[in-house]
């Protein structure tokens, strides 16, 4: 890492994208007007990078971690205990961390299916009141409930991996998986039955009971009843998933001298923050859907590179879009990414005299599936101290990065080319 220099990473959650018909087979990064990464494209270095390496689930924690440059093989060990320690749940070495999804499930043709992993984008402070509640009716010395932000919440089982059996290996599934489809062959212990054994109970069936006896107690509950009279989705179950022990992480001072921050209005990005060594900061109105405040995240961006020399800034709209699998929701997204964050972030770049900017989707989440896609991604990195150079590269998006030739395999190894690229 090179002294002097403040650098920022930029993650365009789920950006990347499958080509569609409908699109004349291209992808959304490749229709949507993003002059500014263009440019920077142009001014400097475009490749692919496997965020995700083979055998793991595609998720953000994965692809995030991988970005911040961490080895999943080595350190992670599961969604839950990140976004717990984002909220400030301490894990002793035995506790399990689960992701509480508040969600909302639909009878229709004699099955249940999983109408949105998000509860209708359910609000902070509606899915405060449940979960709260929740843990006042169904918590114990064993069972915790903590609320996050809108549908995302931690449920922790205390000492889960001493009492029960192989709790933090039985196979859940993540919700937005399986918009739309009937939850029956993805609720836990439906696809590899766990047997009890002695004395010790069957971690599966405690945690299909515990989502079980969720859905009577959330379905009348004032503020579903109340959202449903408005023709909101309510957040009528909880959904159980990510589950794991504290992770054991190295922080990204002690390896790379890197003194830095995180900003987002994901938790599971602040829990990585937190156990990667750096500061969360909190920006007001960020609420990680499209309506999030960019014009604060920006501001506290650039106000922490004056004090500090790295900052990782996540937004998530783009990824929102995709999951809802509206083309043109996700090209506008990409599009204020571009304008709102990247461009304005680079402006404000020019008050420092040496600067570097990664700029990258997480993962790919495909309009066509609706959830996260393994694919390698597009990346840019773009330093003000770098000569203009002839890039026959002109545009930021994942067909035109795989004619670059530059292909970085091992996800976590792309933060070392970033704080060491040399200079051309």
């Amino acid at each position: 890492m090179e002294d002097n220099v403040k650098y920022v990473i930029i993650v365009g959650d789920g950006m990347a994208d499958y080509p569609l018909d409908s699109l004349g087979g291209k992808t959304p990064l490749m229709v949507a007007r993003t002059p500014v990464m263009d440019w920077m494209v142009k001014h400097g270095e475009v490749g692919l990078v496997k965020t995700v390496p083979d055998g793991f689930n595609p998720g953000s924690e994965i692809a995030n971690l991988s970005i911040l440059g961490y080895d999943p093989h080595l350190c992670y060990t599961g969604r839950g205990p990140l976004e717990a320690a984002s909220l400030g749940v301490r894990l002793q070495p035995d506790d399990i961390a689960f992701r509480c999804n508040l969600v909302t499930l639909k009878d229709k043709d004699d099955q249940i299916l999983m109408d949105d992993f998000a509860a209708g984008h359910i609000s902070d402070e509606e899915a405060k009141h449940l979960i709260l509640d929740l843990d006042r009716e169904f918590g114990t010395e064993e069972i915790r409930f903590y609320p996050g932000v809108s549908y995302r919440h931690v449920m922790v089982w205390n000492e889960g991996a001493k009492k029960h059996l192989s709790l933090d290996e039985i196979e859940l599934t993540p919700p937005h998986d399986i918009i739309g489809k009937g939850i029956g062959p993805f609720l836990p212990g439906a696809g590899n039955p766990v047997q009890s054994e002695g004395s010790q109970e069957d971690g599966a069936v405690r945690i299909l009971d515990l989502m079980n006896r969720s859905q009577p107690y959330l379905k009348d509950h004032p503020i579903n009843l109340s959202r449903v009279s408005r023709g909101q989705r309510p957040g009528n179950s909880i959904w159980l998933w990510g589950q794991g022990r504290s992770p054991q992480m190295v922080s990204l001072k002690k390896r790379f001298g890197i003194d830095g921050f995180v900003i987002s209005a994901v938790h599971l990005l602040k829990g990585m923050g937190v156990c990667a060594g750096l500061e969360v900061v909190e920006v007001p109105g960020a609420t990680g859907y499209f309506d999030t405040n960019y014009e604060g995240k920006v501001r506290y961006t650039l106000a922490g590179l004056s004090r500090k020399n790295f900052g990782y800034v996540h937004v998530e709209a783009p990824d929102e879009a995709g999951h809802m699998g509206d083309p043109g929701l996700k090209i506008e997204a990409i599009e204020v990414f571009d304008e709102k964050i990247v461009g304005a972030i680079l402006k404000g770049m020019n008050a420092f005299p040496r600067y570097k900017i990664l700029v990258l989707p997480d993962h790919a989440t495909p309009l066509s599936i609706r959830t996260h896609a393994p694919d390698p991604v597009p990346y840019l990195i773009y330093s003000n101290e770098k000569k203009s150079r002839d890039n026959s590269v002109e545009t930021f998006d994942e067909v035109s990065a795989s004619r670059s030739g530059l292909f970085v395999e091992r996800g976590y190894q792309l933060i070392e080319r970033f704080l060491k690229l040399p200079e051309r």
